[in-house]
């Protein structure tokens, strides 16, 4: 008996497998696949013979007791057990063993062939389901688009060709058009920082303070890992940043750069606040004044490599909840709009301010459009310090040159911006203003202007003893990366770190950072009464916005949540009709208690499986707009329930 019972819970795990693959083949979509698995798996079990039983189910569902896999199993795993030697005992009164009486009593057939019936039925229905999930993949097509939107000039270039207005040069342009875009953000680097030239600094209608920030012999260091330590290391800590020193500057732009294993981003996430863990020495200003987490954060912007946004709302919606909640309640609401409009401008997004975000990779949004909406997610805090990671990774060249495009625009406002990047193009390299470099282990080799065609770079390094001179045309980026790699170390045996603290240039970047450690006469340090910009209040009015609409445009969710309702209203209704009337026997309180027992329970199966998916999605949102300061968490959880 154990090893036909056995045998028989294999084969309904390979049924049930089979039954909900073939569910989410049709389903084509994971909302709608967890709202379809949970029908399904009621309709078989309200008619599989245990919440009623086979007798008592309405004439009208009597067919879907035969066709359910669950009642085969239900007759086989019982007769299976009843009919054992621990169930014949004989009744008193009859003839009958209890494991017979039982079965009787519940409807449930008492001959032993049933067990070998509903083996045979596990198998089929396992070869069924597995042959209809085979032809639904083969036969039905995705329920959406799977492609991001098209860019801008795609969409003129069709917007041309329905009305039959022709796009003269359109190939020439398209030709030269890359070649323009990274013109465009290179040309400016002349040797002359962005700091100098406030005068062509783009004015938008919120203003801000520009402020600047320095770190001096900043080090970053984690408990030791216990796999280092059973290799033999003793020390305590594992040293990350080993004295890091360093200043970004309002209008100028800089590249964070170094292999893998140097440490960029473990710097950024370090002077921005993001590292929730370690331990964190030195010193670390902000216009001269130590920087406080708590303010710091209602001064600055975090661009994350990922891209994650709410995909239910659009462009112009995603940036009026960043605004509502980040821009201090002094900002009314028409301000705050035009605001809203002059970054979208400033970014170029104007033109897809109706577009639905949408999934990565899926649908919505192309990677280079999600870019620059991080980008903007960002600008309408009004931040006067922005933290960028990798903004052009995953692009290719022509789409790079437009999100650096916009950063530079967001440069030109004034703005203090640091982005790591890795192995840029000449041109996406040459846009920045300076370089901070650093080497595997932590430790910075270079901090230092980029120069006009990376002269000033190319400069430093082919003045130590041993290092290859560039080729024409190559990659000032790669050649650095080249030149000063540990290979490099070892073979011309220096140090790179410590060459650079021996330098001039060490020398001037001390002096700037003490310059720059010093408060600004008549300047006052950060101070912000709240902790978040926006009230208790504004906070869940705004979630719940939000959340509102994430749901409404979702209609995976709403629409087949509220069919699955009506049509378990429908089955209910109909297979325990008129079963309050019935109370004499005991089979009656076991039919009575099983409806019970089914409308609590798959209801709530139901609500939670398909909202799983909507609140995965929605959770990454939550954790990058907690970060950056926008709510608290309970405002959050209102939104979602109320919504």
């Amino acid at each position: 008996r154990f090893f036909k019972q056995y045998l028989l819970l294999l084969a309904i795990n390979q049924m049930s497998s089979s039954l909900f693959r073939f569910i989410a083949g049709i389903g084509r979509d994971m909302v709608v696949s967890h709202t379809f698995g949970p029908l399904s798996l009621l309709a078989f079990a309200a008619l599989g013979g245990f919440i009623l039983a086979r007798p008592d189910i309405k004439k009208w569902w009597i067919w879907g007791y035969w066709i359910s896999p669950l009642s085969y199993a239900q007759n086989a795993i019982s007769t299976n057990e009843f009919l054992g030697p621990s169930w014949n005992q004989i009744v008193s009164g009859t003839n009958e063993t209890i494991g017979v009486t039982v079965l009787k009593n519940r409807g449930i057939f008492t001959e032993a062939k049933w067990y070998w019936i509903g083996l045979g039925a596990m198998v089929g229905y396992t070869l069924l389901f597995n042959l209809l999930y085979t032809l639904a993949l083969s036969v039905l097509s995705p329920l959406t688009d799977a492609h991001p939107s098209m860019s801008e000039e795609e969409l003129k270039e069709k917007h041309a060709n329905l009305t039959g207005k022709a796009l003269e040069g359109h190939k020439e342009k398209n030709s030269r058009k890359q070649e323009l875009e990274l013109s465009h953000i290179s040309d400016r680097n002349s040797g002359i920082s962005g700091a100098d030239s406030s005068d062509s600094r783009k004015r938008l209608v919120l203003p801000f303070t520009p402020l600047s920030l320095t770190f001096n012999d900043t080090k970053y260091s984690v408990d030791m890992p216990e796999a280092m330590k059973a290799q033999g290391v003793t020390e305590d800590r594992l040293l990350l940043l080993k004295g890091v020193s360093g200043s970004f500057r309002p209008g100028v732009l800089t590249a964070l750069m170094g292999v893998s294993g140097a440490g960029k981003t473990t710097l950024m996430d370090v002077l921005a606040g993001r590292k929730t863990g370690g331990y964190i020495e030195g010193e670390i200003t902000v216009s001269g004044y130590p920087k406080k987490q708590e303010t710091f954060a209602r001064i600055s912007g975090y661009c994350e490599q990922n891209d994650i946004h709410s995909p239910h709302v659009t462009i112009y919606e995603s940036l009026v909840f960043s605004a509502w909640l980040r821009l201090p309640a002094e900002v009314d609401s028409d301000r705050r709009k035009m605001f809203i409009e002059e970054i979208m401008d400033l970014v170029e997004l104007t033109s897809l301010r109706g577009a639905l975000v949408g999934l990565p990779g899926v649908n919505g949004l192309s990677t280079e459009q999600r870019k620059r909406l991080t980008i903007a997610v960002e600008l309408v805090a009004n931040p006067s310090i922005i933290f960028m990671d990798e903004p052009t990774s995953g692009l290719d060249a022509r789409a790079a040159a437009i999100v650096m495009r916009t950063v530079r625009n967001t440069v030109n406002t004034g703005r203090t911006v640091v982005c790591t990047i890795h192995q840029p193009s000449i041109d996406i390299f040459e846009a920045f203003d300076e370089l901070f470099l650093m080497k595997r282990g932590g430790e910075e080799i270079y901090v230092g202007p980029v120069g006009q065609n990376s002269a000033n770079l190319i400069e430093y390094f082919e003045e130590i003893e041993g290092i290859s001179k560039i080729k024409d045309g190559y990659n000032p980026a790669t050649w650095m990366l080249e030149v000063s790699s540990s290979a490099q170390e070892e073979m011309l045996g220096i140090d790179f770190a410590e060459v650079y603290r021996q330098s001039e240039l060490y020398q001037r970047n001390k002096e700037l950072i003490k310059e720059l450690s010093m408060p600004p006469p008549g300047s006052r340090d950060l101070n912000f009464p709240t902790q978040y910009s926006r009230s208790f209040v504004t906070q869940c009015l705004a979630c719940l916005w939000k959340q509102k609409l994430s749901y409404w445009r979702n209609p995976s969710y709403t629409a087949v949540r509220l069919l699955f309702t009506i049509v378990i209203a429908l089955m209910f209704g109909t297979m325990f009709w008129d079963l309050g009337s019935k109370t004499r026997r005991s089979q009656d309180l076991f039919n009575a208690m099983g409806s019970m027992y089914a409308a609590v329970l798959y209801i709530g199966v139901q609500n939670s499986g398909s909202v799983q998916p909507v609140v995965v999605v929605e959770r990454t949102v939550f954790y990058r707009e907690r970060a950056a300061g926008m709510y608290s968490a309970f405002p959050y959880a209102f939104g979602q329930v109320i919504s």
